[in-house]
């Protein structure tokens, strides 16, 4: 099996925005990836065992850096994990 990174939207803030397919992929994860701009409710559709790695960027701490995050998402894969990219699309700026 190749190795396989689901990225799924978390939409504008609102869980019940999410598609029947993001809740479908998290809830077969094994790894979640996510920001601090998915809403922090999505997390509860993955498995409870499922490993959580938060990546967000917040102003006061140092942001996980892009290729550190692809780096993961490749290692997580390639060890065979389902792995899902939870993204958030809300800006907390503006």
């Amino acid at each position: 099996m190749l190795p396989k990174v689901a990225l799924v939207g978390a939409g504008p803030g609102d869980p019940g925005l999410l598609t029947l397919r993001g809740r479908e992929l998290l809830e077969r994860a094994e790894v979640v990836i996510y920001d601090h701009l998915a809403s922090p409710e999505l997390l509860n559709y993955a498995p409870p065992e499922a490993e959580r790695i938060d990546v967000g960027r917040r102003s006061s701490e140092h942001p996980a850096f892009q290729e550190t995050v692809n780096r993961m998402l490749v290692e997580k894969a390639r060890a065979g994990k389902r792995v899902v990219r939870l993204k958030g699309g809300i800006s907390t700026t503006g």
